[in-house]
């Protein structure tokens, strides 16, 4: 697979940052409901990576992040990973929660809930835009969430994934508020074969 997914079209990658952007405003839609305030978000870039590269995207494997990952079950399966800098994580708590900007320092039971609740909303966003292009259903599995360096986080998903994948779809997203922005980074990383699926069934050849 790492072949494979390195060889991608630019028209390829073209048709992936479609869906992330209508996956990212979909998101945003999404998000302005439940803290009722506009949130604009968009999708600077989509690349693909080794997953060993993956820390270096947030700042190295020392930098602190929040982490929520899902499993996606269905003819493409996958793992998605969203990391935010833990500032980050903590302002979209705030936002989350209705407190002002700064206010979080460390993370309550409730505060991880409202994370994972990102989370999922973005990983089904995502994928609902995904099902849309290509027909298939993929589902997500019940979030999990890690506040630690972004190299532990991922040295324990590489081995809950042993040798499913080795390379990552990167999708970076930037929710932006009235006042701040955020910058987060949502990687899709397809089982072996799980990529060749999703550009099949977008269309779009090589």
């Amino acid at each position: 697979m790492s072949e494979d997914i390195l060889k991608l079209s630019a028209m390829q990658l073209d048709a992936l940052r479609e869906v992330g952007n209508v996956g990212a405003g979909n998101s945003a839609t999404a998000l302005s409901q439940i803290i009722n305030r506009k949130i604009d978000m968009t999708v600077p870039q989509v690349a693909i990576m080794p997953l060993g590269d993956v820390p270096d995207v947030v700042g190295g494997p020392d930098a602190m992040v929040a982490g929520v990952y899902l499993r996606v079950f269905g003819p493409a399966p996958s793992s998605i990973l969203f990391l935010l800098p833990r500032e980050s994580a903590f302002y979209l708590v705030d936002m989350l929660m209705g407190r002002e900007s700064g206010y979080t320092k460390s993370l309550s039971t409730m505060d991880e809930s409202a994370l994972m609740e990102i989370g999922n909303i973005l990983a089904g966003a995502y994928l609902n835009s995904l099902s849309h292009f290509t027909k298939l259903t993929l589902l997500p599995s019940i979030p999990a969430l890690a506040m630690d360096m972004a190299g532990a986080i991922l040295s324990v998903i590489l081995i809950q994934l042993g040798q499913m994948g080795d390379h990552a779809l990167v999708i970076e997203t930037e929710f932006t508020t009235e006042t701040e922005g955020v910058k987060g980074h949502f990687f899709l990383i397809p089982d072996p074969g799980s990529l060749d699926t999703i550009m099949a069934a977008i269309g779009v050849k090589g």
